[in-house]
């Protein structure tokens, strides 16, 4: 499937005239959940030559490149002068995609210099309420009733506990979903459910819908009414962004 996804990401670059500097996977299967049917979700960052740039009309012309879902393959992109803005706002995703345990492709100056802007640049409080919002929209849509979406789960366990690594002060959320629950969730019986119900995910069986699962569901309650009480972190004056700046001047001249 490397091989695939490479050759997919050389086209890209022949027909769009672009040069990819950074490709990872994203979601399940770099959160460590994905089944064996899972999508490959890959996620890149392109630049376009200086001449592209250096127009009266950039702001109208389209920053994304996006792939049809394929053979579940989901391919798409973003242009490194939009990443770079969403990076000034410490963009929860793109940070996620730096700290991917499955990159398909690195070259130049870009991917490192952004990880060692990584604490320059992270908001607590921006990470905080990004995953806070993903749990609560996924709980209400997929985790009402007593039958349920139960891969949902997952879905909302991971940006809650992404909420407690935040709300100890642990920097930027890291993107293995097991990492989170080794470092901050306490509980036997809680780590027994999830471990269970991992297990069923990765083994290909169906986890459509079910009766819902009381221990998960009573963990998620509890914290949504915590929360509830709890405020999220303060807010920080931004940085500047002239070292992101200079990082897009540099990739262009590289």
């Amino acid at each position: 499937m490397k091989k695939i996804i490479l050759t997919k990401l050389e086209e890209i670059e022949r027909r769009e005239k672009v040069r990819i500097v950074f490709a990872c996977e994203s979601g399940s299967r770099a959160w460590g959940f994905a089944s064996q049917d899972s999508d490959w979700d890959v996620r890149f960052l392109y630049i376009r030559p200086v001449e592209w740039y250096l127009a009266i009309d950039i702001c109208g012309k389209r920053d994304v490149i996006e792939l049809p879902l394929e053979d579940d393959l989901d391919i798409n992109g973003w242009d490194l002068r939009k990443a770079l803005r969403l990076y000034w706002k410490s963009n929860p995703p793109l940070l996620e995609w730096l700290d991917s345990p499955m990159i398909y492709l690195e070259q130049g100056i870009v991917p490192d210099r952004l990880r060692a802007l990584r604490k320059t640049f992270f908001s607590p409080q921006s990470s905080w309420y990004h995953y806070l919002n993903m749990a609560k929209r996924n709980y209400r849509e997929y985790l009402q009733g007593d039958v349920v979406w139960l891969k949902k789960y997952l879905y909302v366990l991971r940006p809650l506990l992404a909420v407690r690594w935040l709300e100890r002060g642990l920097g930027p959320v890291p993107t293995p979903f097991q990492t989170l629950v080794d470092t901050v969730l306490e509980g036997q019986e809680i780590q027994e459910a999830i471990a269970n119900l991992l297990m069923e995910k990765m083994q290909g069986k169906e986890l459509a819908r079910g009766p819902r699962i009381p221990t998960l569901s009573h963990f998620l309650e509890a914290e949504f009414a915590r929360h509830e009480e709890a405020p999220g972190p303060s807010s920080l004056d931004k940085p500047t962004m002239e070292p992101l700046n200079d990082l897009f001047r540099e990739a262009l001249a590289e």
